[in-house]
């Protein structure tokens, strides 16, 4: 994130919150860049069920730094796309690849495994992705959609493909930013194509908008296809507020998910279904992944809801008691349910 500076102990807080999920992963810093992502490793990498995974270029000093974090998985990056070869790395794709190459026998030779990414990955030739997976058969392969411009039907094409081409989708992994707004819709068409694994990220914290939220991802998969991913749903919303407070994040009140708008209900109309039948107006329930609804009162509260109420206290709902709780909620809410019960409870008529 542009302008962010996490301390350590953030960065470690974050990590053990997210840990909480059952993810195979965590991506935990960049040791070449600086201590506090060697540190962030190094503490996280004995306490976490996670394996924990330092970022390194194909470069010697990259993968060293990796290494003497005490890195779980060195996640080695470089490319084979003709856009970044020319403007970013300099070189040709056999010399990457040879880099590459020489990058993965060091990390194992000092007893560490690897994770292979291709940036811009989405945006390279298929004929490049499979000469990749063919020199490097036997590392997951990561594909990043760096720029963020791809689309879902892009992504089913490109992935059908590389399968038509020999390649095991099982053994790729995906990367998606946000940039379209697409990257959830992105990650979902490649899990059902078959593709192995995917880079998310906690209320979609990363460059520019971000990649793929964790949260949105779950409670989608949860909902469209009884699918979880591996994550688990009852801790995700506690766990990702954790790691968001770790890190002294705050997310917009209308973010899926996580935002308090999005469980929040105040319509009369929605609020009167919703005191007995909740799916009717929502989504998903945010009790199955941790979280809760707010029911709200006040003077947009219908005749409906107010009924409502008043039976939920064992009083009968008639229209004196009806009216005179509308008007006590059009003085004194907005309300939550506990409020808006009491004053059902009192109100005279």
């Amino acid at each position: 994130m542009p302008g962010r500076d996490y301390s350590v102990e953030g960065r470690v807080e974050a990590g053990r919150a997210i840990d909480r999920l059952g993810v195979a992963a965590i991506q935990a810093g960049f040791p070449v860049v600086g201590e506090e992502h060697a540190e962030a490793v190094r503490r996280l990498a004995p306490v976490t069920d996670a394996d924990v995974t330092a970022l390194a270029r194909a470069r010697p000093g990259d993968v060293d730094a990796a290494v003497d974090a005490g890195a779980d998985v060195v996640s080695l990056f470089a490319t084979a796309s003709d856009v970044m070869l020319e403007h970013v790395f300099g070189e040709d794709r056999e010399t990457v690849f040879g880099m590459l190459e020489g990058s993965v026998g060091r990390a194992e030779d000092a007893g560490v495994p690897v994770r292979i990414g291709l940036m811009d990955g989405f945006r390279t030739d298929v004929e490049h992705v499979i000469e990749a997976a063919e020199r490097f058969p036997n590392y997951t392969l990561g594909l990043a959609d760096t720029v963020g411009n791809r689309t879902p039907e892009f992504v089913a094409s490109f992935l059908a493909d590389l399968e038509a081409g020999g390649v095991d989708l099982s053994r790729l992994g995906v990367h998606f930013h946000d940039d379209l707004g697409v990257a959830t819709a992105n990650t979902l068409v490649a899990a059902g194509a078959g593709v192995g694994s995917a880079d998310v990220s906690v209320a979609a914290l990363g460059e520019r908008a971000g990649n793929t939220p964790i949260e949105e991802l779950v409670v989608a998969g949860h909902t469209g296809r009884e699918e979880t991913f591996g994550a688990d749903a009852d801790a995700l919303i506690p766990a990702c507020r954790d790691a968001l407070d770790a890190l002294d994040e705050a997310v917009d009140p209308r973010r899926p998910v996580l935002g308090e708008e999005v469980v929040r209900h105040e319509s009369g109309l929605h609020t009167a279904v919703m005191l007995d039948h909740p799916f009717v107006f929502e989504p998903f329930d945010p009790a199955d992944f941790g979280g809760a609804r707010e029911l709200v009162f006040g003077a947009i509260t219908g005749r409906g809801a107010a009924r409502k109420l008043i039976e939920g206290v064992g009083r009968e709902p008639t229209d004196e008691r009806v009216g005179a709780l509308l008007d006590r909620l059009e003085a004194e809410g907005p309300m939550g349910l506990d409020g808006a019960l009491d004053l059902a409870r009192s109100v005279e008529a």
